[in-house]
């Protein structure tokens, strides 16, 4: 059987899972809700270079990313600015993007990954 290894986990959930090979990271927030959408979208980037950077990994290792959007509309090109800035070029994953509403009004972007070892 395969080890499973849980990062930052508490009673509820897990940050990251490294299992099989694959690194899953759980949906990332902005720490700092005041920022508009490029600044929670810089934050959330750097959690994830965090938690893949203790699995191990970096960002060339990502195959998937699924983006929640508060406002879709207002946010998506801005949130393109600083996800085509973070994303090495020949690198990119396979993507999602959609609005949801997320957990507390002032979160405008969550983003979880999947990472491959």
């Amino acid at each position: 059987m395969k080890e499973i290894v849980r990062i930052d986990s508490n009673h509820r959930m897990s940050r990251a899972v490294v299992c099989n090979g694959f690194v899953f990271i759980g949906g990332q927030t902005a720490s700092d809700a005041t920022q508009d959408i490029k600044g929670q979208t810089a934050q959330v980037l750097q959690k994830i270079d965090d938690f893949l950077e203790k699995a191990g990994l970096d960002k060339t290792r990502i195959v998937s990313a699924q983006i929640w959007l508060a406002n879709i509309q207002s946010d998506f090109s801005k949130m393109n600015e600083v996800w085509d800035a973070w994303v090495p070029e020949g690198h990119t994953p396979a993507r999602a993007t959609v609005e949801s509403r997320l957990a507390l009004p002032e979160l405008l972007i969550e983003i979880t990954v999947i990472a491959a070892g």
